[in-house]
């Protein structure tokens, strides 16, 4: 029974296969059966055909390897030995015969040090390019991945599949979760994560498997394992900067979403308050107006003056409460500047107190004067307000009766203002919160209510005169507030 052509076909090409490697020993060896008989025909000398050896020594050591070029080495020197060194036809031993071989065999080695260190650097140089092109295509589509989504997720899949790896793992040290494409071994999560705690890259031999730490700049932010690959310790640290880049951006992009949704929800509660407060303040004036007529006409009884002037000190807080209102969207806008003029705090103060509108409360007030006392840069209007509010949450929040003081300081080319009472201490987490738009300290929710704008005017107004505002918490005691002003310079 004849074999098919095509398995005979198959089986010749596995054979050519297996044999390949041994071709050009087998080369070498014909070319010095060939050398040997032209040689000896032609009576050409031993120096001469020694040379030809050497050649095809050196072209089995250089494409054949070591042992190859022993072979050739081996056959060229018995064939000068036997045929062209006297007495010839005899394998009597002699020095140029033994020369011989040491000089084929010498080449051999060197030549296929070289030529395996060519090849070795031939492959690294190839490997390299490939893992260039790699991660050019990476970071291509890195860079179109959709940011809404969750690129934790998204990045070792990509990787994996771009560079065809067993698996791939990511540690997100921040968000402490780990985000994983393939099935990797039992050691590879807490081998990346070793990586991010000890800030160092390793490979692992066996596993053919890299740990790199992911940077963003200099700053450890998370693991990256690469799980059955022999890349270069170049190409695995840039895989892990690029996922630390990637992630960055993600998160840059998120937090610039949610600045812009807040900005544009502030833009329109500023709209909706500055529309009310621009409602309230006819009908509060006319309410105000009536409730004054009845009080100066007279001829009411007890009870209803004491009810009309209900209605109006009540009528007067509402007229503030839009007063202030109309100040934060004012504030808000991008067209507000604020007049900058010489002016004396101690006079604002002195204002602000005398606005009380109980004597006990103005009495309350211990104000240390500074001498000489440094002129400010400022709105006299706005600084006003801001002493005003501050003075009024020192009469509100402190206790009854209790001593308030008002302090002068100047600190580098700042003039500070500090307003100290007895009352609740502020939690030092909620000290720059309390001068955001509605908040109140969780210290204060037992005391008088207030409408959460006074603070975060007065951040707003020391913001636009390049000043700044701040509290301290005295423990056992209670809190004070300070702001501070550029000096004018003095002509």
């Amino acid at each position: 029974m004849r074999t098919p052509l095509g398995v005979r076909l198959g089986t010749a090409g596995r054979l050519g296969k297996r044999l390949r490697p041994a071709l050009p020993g087998f080369l070498s060896l014909c070319g010095v059966a060939a050398c040997t008989w032209v040689s000896f025909h032609f009576g050409q000398t031993f120096a001469f055909t020694g040379f030809l050896y050497l050649v095809l020594v050196v072209l089995a050591a250089l494409y054949g390897g070591f042992r190859q070029a022993t072979a050739v080495s081996v056959a060229a020197a018995t064939c000068l030995n036997y045929y062209f060194v006297p007495p010839i036809f005899s394998f009597a031993n002699s020095p140029a015969n033994w020369v011989a071989l040491c000089a084929f065999e010498f080449t051999a080695v060197v030549i296929s040090r070289l030529s395996q260190r060519a090849q070795l650097r031939a492959e690294e140089a190839v490997a390299g390019r490939r893992d260039m092109e790699h991660l050019y295509e990476t970071s291509r589509r890195i860079l179109l991945l959709d940011s809404s989504g969750e690129p934790g997720s998204m990045i070792p899949a990509l990787i994996r599949d771009t560079f065809e790896l067993d698996a791939v793992q990511l540690f997100d040290a921040p968000a402490a979760t780990t985000y994983q494409s393939g099935d990797s071994p039992c050691p590879a999560g807490q081998n990346t994560r070793d990586a991010y705690f000890r800030d160092t890259d390793t490979y692992d031999v066996e596993a053919r498997s890299w740990y790199c730490v992911v940077r963003l700049g200099v700053r450890p932010v998370g693991g990256l394992a690469l799980i059955g690959t022999g890349m270069t310790k170049l190409a695995a640290t840039a895989l892990a900067s690029l996922s630390g880049i990637a992630i960055e951006r993600a998160r840059t992009l998120r937090s610039e979403l949610r600045a812009q949704a807040a900005r544009q929800t502030e833009q329109l509660r500023t709209a909706v308050l500055d529309a009310l407060a621009h409602e309230f303040k006819t009908p509060l004036a006319v309410a105000r107006t009536a409730s004054s007529g009845l009080l100066a006409v007279g001829g009411l009884s007890e009870l209803q003056t004491e009810l009309v002037a209900t209605i109006d000190q009540q009528a007067s807080k509402l007229d503030q409460l839009a007063s202030r209102l109309l100040r934060a969207a004012m504030l808000d806008s991008t067209e507000f500047k604020p007049r900058s003029e010489p002016l004396l705090l101690s006079g604002l103060v002195r204002l602000a107190v005398r606005k009380l509108e109980s004597a006990a409360d103005r009495e309350r007030f211990l104000v240390f004067e500074a001498t000489p006392e440094p002129m400010v840069l400022a709105d006299g209007e706005l600084m006003v307000t801001v002493i005003s509010q501050l003075v009024d949450n020192a009469v509100k929040y402190s206790e009854p009766g209790s001593t308030i003081e008002i302090r002068y300081a100047t600190r580098s080319s700042d003039v500070v203002l500090t307003v100290r009472s007895k009352g609740p201490v502020i939690a030092s987490s909620d000290r720059d919160r309390v001068f955001e738009r509605f908040y109140r300290a969780p210290e204060t929710h037992h005391l008088p209510a207030g409408t959460g704008l006074g603070l975060s005017i007065v951040k707003k107004i020391m913001d636009a005169h390049r000043g700044s505002v701040w509290a301290d918490g005295e423990a056992g005691y209670g809190t004070s507030f300070s702001l501070a002003l550029p000096a004018a310079q003095r002509r």
